[in-house]
């Protein structure tokens, strides 16, 4: 059986998840923008690595918001 964490400890560790999370939504957002503006300049090169680079974000974003939302606990619990 696994230990149980501190109330500071696990929001500790969900904050940290939590900006990691923000900093990879961030990261796909600017890949987006960037995107755009190069092919709107006629540099259609960048779109498949930039999907390729966004899609690793997701997939790396994916389990971390899963976390998250167990650690939120059931829907309506104060």
């Amino acid at each position: 059986m696994y230990p149980r964490f501190a109330r500071a400890q696990r929001n500790a560790v969900l904050n940290a998840i939590l900006c990691l999370a923000l900093i990879l939504a961030v990261l796909q957002l600017w890949l987006l923008t960037a995107t755009v503006n190069a092919c709107q300049g006629g540099d259609g090169t960048i779109v498949w690595p930039a999907a390729a680079a966004s899609f690793v974000c997701a997939a790396l974003n994916y389990p971390l918001f899963r976390c998250l939302r167990s650690a939120e606990g059931p829907a309506g619990a104060a």
